[in-house]
């Protein structure tokens, strides 16, 4: 068949060259052609992604690897017509492979622009530093004059992930993990140190109110020896008084005695035993009278006792005959 019908999607532009010369251009056309002169050129318009990982140096001499992709749109057309083969075959085809050339010069583009930004960075700043990295490569790929050539426009850089080497990744694991170590040790020794904080705080307390509490008993001790003192004192003061007492009440009695006394002091005591006795005492009297014998036993020869008289003497109701009698013995042989 000589005809052809182009029917085109509306994310492609197409153009239909004649002759040297754009005959129809535009996105989403729909039309019929003459095929022997006729050259169609299809543009997709819509969004497409390109994948990318490469390897980069950071500004400390160390290797990272980048991987993710770059979101782009054609933005005109007829710019990327110009300069790339997007002209279809009879089949349908692309002519060329330069379309699929499109992708690899925005990565080589893209790599381009992040190698200035990673060598600017250490790799530790790299490693962390994501998000920025992809807004800088995407302001620099913005401004991008071959991309601006090409009538393409960048929409997102976007980076999956940023990997050191095996060697590296492990040693900053290594250090990472050796710093949380620290930090973990770090946060026991707080929470010990904190433990014994707390203790001392305790036993500082404990050790208050054992004070506070001898210090009362301390108090209480020496009020109780202030009270005992005092109760002392007044005991002190009242045997003072009763010894006072006693002894003007033992004065008094001392007095009286002296001044009854005074009465027979110069009486004679036979006189006074008699008077004391009343004269009615037999004993007394036998007593008195052997006491006037033993007196003038000098002047008395001799004297016999009989055996009836001396138990008279010493039967009942004479108890105190014996007493002269054995005071008389003696003094009765003393002639003899």
């Amino acid at each position: 068949m000589l005809i052809g019908y182009m029917k085109a999607a509306p994310t492609t532009y197409v153009m239909q060259f004649e002759g040297g010369g754009v005959v129809r251009e535009g996105a989403g056309l729909s039309f019929f052609y003459w095929k022997p002169s006729a050259t169609l050129v299809s543009v997709p318009l819509s969004s497409a992604d390109a994948p990318f990982v490469f390897n980069e140096v950071t500004r400390d001499f160390q290797a990272v690897t980048l991987q993710g992709q770059v979101t782009y749109r054609v933005s005109d057309a007829r710019k990327l017509a110009a300069l790339l083969d997007f002209s279809l075959s009879p089949s349908g085809r692309y002519r060329s492979d330069d379309p699929e050339k499109l992708p690899e010069r925005l990565v080589q583009v893209a790599q381009v622009r992040a190698r200035t930004v990673v060598q600017g960075l250490t790799l530790r700043e790299a490693l962390v530093s994501a998000q920025a990295l992809e807004a800088r490569v995407q302001e620099a790929l913005g401004q991008a004059e071959a991309l601006r050539a090409l009538g393409v426009e960048v929409m997102a850089f976007s980076l999956l992930s940023i990997k050191p080497t095996p060697e590296m990744a492990r040693a900053l694991e290594a250090e990472a993990r050796e710093g949380l170590q620290r930090e973990a040790d770090e946060a026991i020794y707080a929470r010990r140190n904190a433990a014994v904080e707390q203790e001392r705080r305790i036993k500082e307390s404990e050790l208050a109110t054992e004070l506070a509490v001898q210090e009362r008993q301390r108090q209480i001790r020496e009020a109780q020896m202030a009270a005992d003192i005092a109760v002392e004192e007044q005991r002190s003061a009242l045997m003072e008084r009763w010894s006072q007492n006693e002894k003007q009440a033992a004065d008094a009695r001392a007095y009286g005695l002296e001044k009854t006394l005074a009465l027979v002091r110069d009486m004679d005591w036979k006189t006074l035993m008699a008077t004391s006795a009343g004269g009615g005492d037999p004993a007394l009297n036998i007593a008195l009278a052997f006491r006037e014998m033993a007196e003038n036993a000098e002047r008395i020869g001799e004297v016999n006792v009989s055996p009836d008289l001396l138990h008279a003497l010493m039967g009942p109701g004479s108890a105190t005959a014996p007493a002269p009698v054995q005071a008389l013995a003696p003094v009765a042989r003393k002639p003899r």
